[in-house]
This record gives structure tokens, sequence and C-alpha cells, in this order.
């Protein structure tokens, strides 16, 4: 049991250069939310629904972290400062971290699957601070979801999620291999594909020539048409005049 702790307070620390020991990570709001989850997720899968949320009200008054005890966790999850809500339905996989005020929330019943409601975050999955994740989705392994998003269908895997409502910003899979990105998404790397600014310098030059083109024709028209040629409008219309 000591060297479980002892791996999880680790993989916390490869995550956080804040704390200077173990000793400081056990201080944390969100060790103290899953500890008592563990707790509330026994007695909730052993039907003792009443203490389970027992549990789960003591661990929200005490850590400001509500998670509820039917939700499925998996091993090392990281949920650092707190102020998040993590539904009934909702199943996390291994490694994943969660930043603060983030909603793991759900969907009406019967729009669900089969009575699922909530998200679920594959291994190694980063949600930035205050992102919302709602309904039955699932955000592939190694995603990440910035900050504020919201996101509302499935995430793939290795993709980048950004705004309102969250769109995948494709990061080349050389960028998301990385071990950990803080916060969920790069902030020296560029969030929008990389062919951006090639198109748009392919279409300032195609406005140029366009200008350049109508100025011509302008001129053309405002002149004496030469003896023998047809008026730049008759040549418009195919016409003569």
């Amino acid at each position: 049991m000591f060297n479980r702790l002892k791996t999880y307070l680790d993989s916390i620390h490869a995550r956080d250069p804040a704390p200077r020991s173990r000793w400081e990570i056990l201080l944390y709001p969100g060790v103290w939310a899953l500890f008592y989850h563990r707790i509330a997720h026994w007695l909730f899968r052993g039907r003792m629904f009443f203490l389970a949320r027992l549990v789960n009200h003591w661990s929200r008054w005490l850590t400001a972290i509500d998670i509820h005890p039917g939700a499925k966790i998996g091993k090392n999850f990281f949920i650092d400062h707190g102020f998040t809500v993590i539904g009934e339905t909702a199943e996390i996989g291994d490694n994943v971290t969660i930043y603060q005020c983030v909603t793991l929330g759900g969907t009406n019943p019967t729009n669900g699957k089969g009575g699922k409601r909530h998200p679920t975050l594959c291994d190694n999955v980063i949600i930035g601070s205050g992102a919302q994740i709602i309904g039955p989705i699932t955000v592939g392994e190694r995603a990440r979801v910035g900050a504020n998003a919201v996101v509302t269908d499935d995430v793939p895997e290795g993709a980048t999620m950004i705004g309102l409502k969250a769109r995948s910003t494709l990061v080349p899979a050389e960028t998301w291999l990385r071990e950990f990105i803080p916060y969920g998404t790069p902030c020296d790397e560029p969030c929008e594909p990389n062919g951006s600014s090639q198109r748009l310098e392919t279409l300032e030059a195609q406005i140029a020539e366009l200008k350049a083109e109508l100025d011509s024709l302008r001129d053309e028209s405002l002149a004496e048409p030469a003896k023998g040629s047809r008026p730049v409008e008759a040549r418009l219309n195919g016409t003569d005049s």
C-alpha cells in the first residue's frame, strides 16, 4: 500500500514542480478528494448509497471537489487546486490531469447511451482550467482540452481542443507525444494549423492580383477606344457597339 501511495505522489510531483516533498503533496485537496472517492465508490458498488453520499458530501465540504461516488477513476489521477465537478457515469483512465474549475457534466439520460450521461477520459488526458466536458462523449488518449473550452463531441486521440464550442487544432503527433504538457495547451507553440499563414498569404496575393486587374479594366474603360477596336464594355459583354 505504501509503495502504491509513493508511486502516486511521485506521479503528481512529475506533473507539478511546486511541492518540495511528498509531505506537501499529501496536503493537496485533489489527493484527499481522490482518497475519499475511493471509499465512497466502494460503498456505492456495495449499494450502500446513503453512506457513499455521506462520504461524498464530507469530501466536497473539505476539498471543494465534488466527485460522484459512481464515477470510475483509474490510477494516478491528479486534480490540481480543485473546484471540480465529476458526474456519476464519468469514466477516467490512468494518468489523467485536471486543473481547477473543470466540469465533467451530463446530459438528459434519454439522450445518453444506456443511461451513460457523462464523459469518458482515456489515459494521459489533460484538461485545462475552466473547461466543460459535457455528455457521453469520449476524449481520446493523450488528448488535451484547453482552458475554458466547451467540448460536446468526441475528441480524437492526441488532439488539442480550444474555444467555445471547442475545435481541434490538429496538433502534430510529434507534439502530443511529449510526456506532459502543463495546463493542457502549449503556450509557446502555434495553436492553429501550421498551414494557416500560408493560406492567408495566398489569399492576399490573389486579392492583390484581382485588384490590379480591376484597376486596369477601369483605366481602359475611361480611355478612348483605339481605332478599329471594340469598347471595353462591348468586349466584356461579347458584343460590338
